[in-house]
C-alpha cells in the first residue's frame, strides 16, 4: 500500500480532474462521433481522451496505488481482491447527458480503502463546479463544493415538515423507483442527469436519489464520498451500506442516497428488490 496520507491526495486528485474536464470540453466544442459498447452504452472520444489523461497523471502520481477505470480493462476479481487501495474512475460519467448537450456530465474520481470510499471528487466542466468528499480514518470527513465563488463546506440536510425533495434520473426511470414514490408521503421531484444527483443530496439541495436498475461501482464510488462525508448515507433497500471490489461484477445493486439517515427511510423502502448482481 502506498505510504501517502489520503488528505495529501485530494488537491492532486481535484486538479486531475479539472485537467480531463478541460479536455473534455475541448471536444464538447469541437464535435464528436458517438459509437455504441457491447453493453449498448455509447463512448464518444472525449470519455478516451479524459481516460487516458486521468489514467496517466493518476499512475504518476500514486505509481503503487492501481487505478481501475470504466474506459480501462477490468483486472480478474482474483487479483482485484489483494487491492487494500485503488482508484476507480468514470472519466466522463453521463455520457448520454454530453451527447445530448446539456452540460449534466461529470468526471468522477474515488480511493477505494478496504471496500469503500474515503476520497471523492465530482468535476462538472460544463457547470465549472467541484464537488469533494474525504473521510480519513484518523480526522473528521469533509465535504466541499468548489466554484466561481470559492471554496466552500456542504451538508445534507436534515427532514423536516415539508414535502420530501427527490431527484430522480432524467435518463433512466426505474419502475421500482414509481413504486417507491406511491408509498411516500408528500414529495416534489427534480430530473438531473449522471452524479450530479448525488450531489443535489450532498449540498442539502435535495432530500433522496433511489436509483434501481444497473449501474457499476465507478458511477457512484466519488459521489458516494460526497454523500456520507457531508452527513448522508448511500444504502441498499435493505439498509446495508453500499460497498466495493466484493466480488466479480463490478454492478452495483439497487441503492438509495439519502441526506438524512435518522429519517424513517426504511419504512418505505421494506420489500423493494436489492438485486445484488
Amino acid at each position: 500500500m502506498s505510504a501517502i496520507a489520503t488528505p495529501s491526495l485530494l488537491d492532486p486528485a481535484v486538479q486531475i480532474a479539472e485537467a480531463a474536464g478541460r479536455e473534455i470540453l475541448s471536444i464538447y466544442a469541437a464535435g464528436f462521433e458517438v459509437e455504441t459498447k457491447t453493453d449498448d452504452s455509447p463512448l464518444t472520444s472525449a470519455d478516451n481522451a479524459a481516460h487516458r489523461l486521468i489514467q496517466t497523471q493518476l499512475q504518476a502520481l500514486t505509481p503503487a496505488i492501481p487505478v481501475l477505470s470504466e474506459e480501462g480493462g477490468i483486472p480478474a476479481f482474483a487479483e482485484r481482491r489483494q487491492w487494500p487501495r485503488y482508484w476507480l474512475v468514470d472519466p466522463l460519467d453521463g455520457t448520454r447527458e454530453f451527447i445530448k448537450r446539456n452540460g449534466e456530465f461529470t468526471v468522477n474520481i474515488a480511493l477505494i480503502e478496504a471496500g469503500r470510499p474515503v476520497l471523492g471528487v465530482v468535476h462538472a466542466p460544463v457547470l465549472s463546479r467541484t464537488y469533494t468528499g474525504m473521510i480519513p480514518a484518523d480526522a473528521p470527513a469533509v465535504a466541499e463544493r468548489q466554484d466561481s465563488e470559492g471554496r466552500a463546506a456542504i451538508a445534507t440536510a436534515r427532514i423536516d415538515a415539508g414535502p420530501l425533495r427527490l431527484v430522480v434520473s432524467r435518463s433512466h426511470r426505474h419502475p421500482q423507483v414509481e413504486a417507491l414514490l406511491e408509498r411516500l408521503p408528500a414529495f416534489e421531484t427534480v430530473s438531473m442527469g449522471s452524479s450530479l444527483k448525488f450531489c443535489l443530496v450532498a449540498e442539502g439541495a435535495a432530500d433522496c436519489y433511489p436509483r434501481f436498475g444497473p449501474t457499476s461501482e465507478w458511477d457512484s464510488a466519488a459521489a458516494q464520498c460526497v454523500v456520507e462525508a457531508a452527513g448522508g448515507k448511500v444504502m441498499s433497500p435493505d439498509g446495508t451500506a453500499l460497498c466495493y471490489n466484493t466480488q466479480d461484477s463490478i454492478l452495483n445493486p439497487n441503492f438509495v442516497v439519502v441526506g438524512d439517515p435518522q429519517w424513517r427511510w426504511m419504512d418505505y423502502l421494506e420489500g423493494l428488490p436489492v438485486e445484488r448482481r
